[in-house]
């Protein structure tokens, strides 16, 4: 259980490294996630993400925090579902038009999170 929460920890601050350091690669795949198919898949992560949140928030260091973080994931996931293509297609160019410092301070937070995640699950609940 903590070996998922762990995974799921480092994909998200695998992704803030990269958009920390390299916003213009994290925009490259931005493409591929305003397509029909891509809607589904950025669903899919973010509902799965919020599961596994939610699933290890008992079990790690701060749980009402993970939990918290797992419903918003899930709701986001959902949302994404009625987004829309066009929607998206949208948003994706808004967010880069911003310009790299833009990406890079959602990125460092991304970073920040995933950290934060990854050290709930791993220190976990000290037994009693």
């Amino acid at each position: 259980m903590k070996l998922l929460g762990l995974l799921v920890a480092l994909f998200i601050a695998l992704i803030g490294l990269t958009g920390v350091f390299a916003p213009d690669r994290l925009m490259t795949i931005g493409p591929y996630f305003v397509t029909p198919l891509g809607i589904y898949v950025a669903a899919a992560l973010r509902i799965g993400i919020g599961l596994v949140l939610a699933w290890v928030a008992p079990v790690s260091l701060a749980p009402k925090t993970l939990r918290i973080f797992g419903v918003v994931a899930v709701i986001a996931g959902a949302t994404t579902l009625f987004l829309g293509t066009e929607r998206a297609k949208a948003i994706l160019a808004w967010s880069s038009a911003q310009g790299p410092a833009f990406i890079r301070l959602w990125a460092g937070l991304a970073l920040v999170l995933g950290g934060f995640i990854a050290y709930a699950v791993v220190r976990g609940r000290r037994a009693a």
